[in-house]
């Protein structure tokens, strides 16, 4: 059985939606990154420069974790803003006592506003 890379069906069948992602998101954002990296390259770790990208970076973080925590959308937006704001915490408590492990720290606090959205939406 041999693939005819010419036969259009694929596009009018379920896969036309990957080929947009790749082209319209990974492709553009991908290029960036790697014009990023080669610029980078020659900067001081230690440059002015870098140390405003930490901040404004830091900045935009907090701003979207407030966002999200205090104005949600959709599901989120069923539990309290209390148990938004414990479950802010807790992640932030499991980041610091996992040695500031991401991962651990995402996880709890996810697990907790799951938690809290399931009990308060019943």
């Amino acid at each position: 059985m041999s693939a005819d890379i010419w036969n259009w069906s694929w596009w009018s069948g379920g896969l036309w939606p990957y080929l947009a992602v790749i082209v319209f998101g990974f492709l553009p954002s991908e290029f960036w990154r790697m014009l990023s990296i080669f610029v980078a390259s020659g900067i001081d770790e230690k440059s002015e420069i870098l140390e405003w990208v930490r901040a404004v970076s830091t900045a935009l973080l907090a701003a979207v974790v407030a966002n999200i925590v205090l104005a949600p959308a959709g599901a989120l937006a069923l539990a309290p803003l209390w148990a938004r704001i414990g479950a802010m915490l807790l992640g932030l408590a499991v980041y610091f006592a996992m040695r500031k492990s991401v991962l651990a720290g995402v996880f709890a606090g996810v697990s907790a506003i799951a938690v809290a959205a399931t009990y308060y939406a019943a």
